[in-house]
């Protein structure tokens, strides 16, 4: 017999009010596990809140410290090098190197030197590496390089430990007289500061020409020496092309050689003398204050961390920056889990070698990664031991490296205080469930089943879930419910995918078209949109004989070179806060001062063009291409306004667009061509050379000056 045919008074009998008369009968019975469940519930959530609070105060708390680190390193190093004492040291280093370099080292010398680097140095090399190496690859090349190796560390009478208390080696060469002089400063400068180590790098021969702590990198050249590839020779190379003071360029962490593989991170500042680069001013900054900030000085339990729980930082790749916990409380216990979590073997055999996990253990986890993606959150994940864990995690603002911090404690820890008050509930729920068990579990398929999954995909729906379905169980009241709800939803969730994504395509493109402002302003309503701004700046860059040289290119590979170049352009734009306008061919189009005033418009645009000059340098050699950018800049006033109804456009014009335009056809190829009111703005912060006056089509003779590069 179908539903149908069943008789009428049958299913009114078997109805939602039957089912909700017994339900009443029951309600004695049920509230003591409603009350119990309630209670759990309530204890639970409290207890979970409150732990994340905790890990997220924990780990905010841990975060500032290490950026506040970070930022006073930059400060305290960008105004050393900034100071005459660095300027004079970096010009007397650099001259008398050279005049050491001028001298054969003497052969006992040589042999002093190499005889030292096979007892206490090539040892610990081979040690670190895991495998021989070549004694040649890693002695100091050149005279100058071997003659400071031999008198400050091979002949050193000081242990390694006091090096850096030699101020002269009393060789009576001028190198070691200015030693004298600079060397207890710098020495007392990376004390007062913090730094393990400070060191000058010449820009002219890339040689470290000075190091307060006089390891195996002094003297050597970082562009062809054995450090050639580490991250000291990075940051030198970073900040030897910076001209402006302000600059730190900053290196990650990585195993170094020269400090026994210890991970080690440089900060560089650029060593400037009348605008030119001649050295660099680097930091040795070691992962120990790192560590000790996060690890809260080994103190778990004095910060609330109990027994499991703790902070740890990763870098790029989930790669730790800082030590374990349990790595230091129980070393077995920690390579025992490492192997039991299926750890590569390698991993843990750089672990023992180095003896510590920083850049060598990889903690891949949700957290880390959601993290190092720039999210902050909180929940349960699977730790890096393979164990449940409550966490806390976010990421660090600390510019040049990508690390995020993690706090947690194991769920098991965490929850304890419930799992005894679950316990002492099921007792008591137990002794109830024994009245109700045959006529609660009928109720449980009949009624409280279907009502409970269609009120869980109510609320997955309200959440969001637009895939949220309930299966049809019965064909009661309920049952008709649920076949509504499900196509109800059916619906909804067809037409909200086609609203979203017409939303969302629409969104994306008017804000490739228009600047934030003006899409906002069109969406306000408004259809007429046209901007009158006092004074502004424009620059038009083009490429010189650009044509010319992808004539014989395919065509994917000019828009390959071409869309590289301008993809660099609107990203040195965007940090700027420069408007882009435009681009035609190989012709690109700017503004700065609109839709929102600046005050610095010209300044910011001249920089600008400086960037995109050097970017169209760097860009030429990465593809092995000859380009020359010429630009012209002009300040003024225009009209902006948006044109077009089917396909939009932002755009300016007025003499002030039209001059810049002929002060970049009028250029000179790899040049900056700037008007008078540029000029007048900013003579006192660039160097601009007078061009006398030009013909300009249409304006006659106009004065332009050339920005000295």
């Amino acid at each position: 017999m179908t539903a149908a045919d069943r008789p009428v008074h049958s299913q009114f009998r078997w109805g939602l009010a039957a089912k909700l008369f017994a339900i009443l009968i029951l309600l004695g019975a049920i509230a003591v596990l409603v009350t119990g469940g309630l209670g759990y519930v309530r204890a639970h959530d409290a207890l979970e809140e409150s732990i994340y609070n905790q890990l997220t105060a924990a780990r905010q708390a841990k975060t500032r410290q290490v950026e506040t680190y970070f930022k006073s390193i930059r400060n305290d190093l960008r105004l050393l090098a900034s100071s005459k004492m660095a300027v004079d040291a970096a010009r007397g280093f650099r001259t008398t190197f050279d005049e050491l370099e001028q001298k054969p080292a003497p052969e006992n010398m040589r042999r002093t030197v190499e005889a030292w680097y096979a007892a206490h140095y090539l040892p610990e090399v081979r040690r670190l590496l895991g495998k021989d190496v070549v004694a040649a690859d890693y002695l100091p090349a050149g005279n100058a390089a071997t003659f400071l190796q031999y008198h400050y560390i091979a002949a050193n009478p000081q242990p390694v430990a006091r090096r850096k208390l030699t101020d002269d080696a009393g060789d009576g060469s001028a190198y070691s007289a200015l030693h004298a002089v600079y060397h207890p400063l710098l020495r007392n400068a990376a004390s007062t500061i913090g730094f393990f180590d400070i060191m000058l790098a010449d820009t002219k021969s890339g040689r470290v020409t000075y190091g307060m702590v006089k390891e195996v990198d002094f003297g050597t050249s970082l562009r062809a020496g054995p450090y050639r590839q580490s991250n000291l020779a990075a940051v030198v190379a970073r900040c030897a092309a910076a001209t402006d003071p302000s600059t730190t360029c900053l290196e990650d962490f990585a195993p170094y050689l020269p400090s026994d593989g210890q991970p080690i991170a440089f900060m560089g500042a650029p060593v400037i003398d009348r605008g030119e680069v001649i050295g660099v001013l680097i930091a040795q900054l070691s992962i120990e204050e790192i560590d000790r900030v996060v690890t809260g000085d080994k103190r778990w339990r004095q910060e609330g961390f109990g027994d499991t729980g703790e902070a740890y930082l990763v870098g790029p790749n989930s790669m730790a920056r800082s030590g374990p916990r349990l790595f230091y409380e129980n070393r077995d216990a920690f390579f025992a889990e490492l192997t039991a979590n299926g750890d590569p073997a390698a991993e843990i055999d750089a672990i023992r070698r180095f003896g510590s996990p920083v850049m060598h253990q990889k903690i891949d986890t949700q957290a880390t990664r959601a993290a190092l993606a720039g999210i902050e959150g909180t929940g349960e994940v699977i730790g890096n031991y393979g164990k449940p864990t409550l966490a806390s995690w976010g990421p660090l603002a600390i510019a040049g490296v990508n690390w995020a911090l993690v706090a947690k404690i194991e769920t098991s820890e965490a929850f304890a205080p419930i799992h005894r008050l679950q316990r002492d509930l099921a007792i008591v729920g137990v002794i109830a469930l024994l009245v109700v068990l045959a006529i609660g579990a009928w109720l449980a398929r009949s009624l409280l089943g279907p009502l409970r999954e269609l009120t869980a995909g109510v609320e997955r729906f309200a959440d969001g879930d637009y895939h949220a379905k309930v299966p049809v169980r019965t064909h009661d009241e309920i049952g008709q419910l649920v076949t509504a709800f499900n196509g109800m939803v059916d619906e909804l969730r067809t037409k909200n995918v086609l609203i979203e994504t017409k939303n969302r395509e629409n969104e994306e493109l008017l804000l490739n078209v228009l600047p934030a402002p003006i899409a906002n302003r069109l969406r306000g309503g408004e259809q007429r949109i046209a901007d009158g701004f006092a004074e502004v700046t424009v620059a038009f860059a083009d490429l010189v004989g650009f044509t010319a040289l992808t004539s014989e290119m395919p065509p994917q590979d000019v828009v390959h070179l071409l869309n590289g170049l301008f993809t660099r352009f609107d990203m040195a734009a965007h940090e700027l806060g420069i408007e882009k306008i435009k681009t035609v061919g190989d012709a690109y189009m700017a503004v700065c001062g609109l839709p929102d005033p600046v005050e610095n418009h010209a300044e910011r645009m001249v920089r600008m063009a400086i960037r995109m000059v050097h970017i169209t340098r760097e860009h030429a050699l990465e593809h092995h291409v000859v380009m020359k950018l010429r630009v012209g800049i002009n300040t003024g006033p225009v009209v902006a306004g948006v044109i077009g109804r089917s396909k939009y456009i932002y755009d300016l014009w007025g003499d002030t667009v039209n001059l810049a335009s002929r002060m970049e056809s009028g250029g000179v190829p790899d040049g900056i061509q700037v008007t008078r009111p540029v000029y007048e703005k900013l003579k006192d912060e660039f160097v601009f050379e007078p061009r006398g006056f030009i013909e300009v089509k249409g304006k006659g003779s106009v004065e332009a000056w050339l920005l000295r590069l």
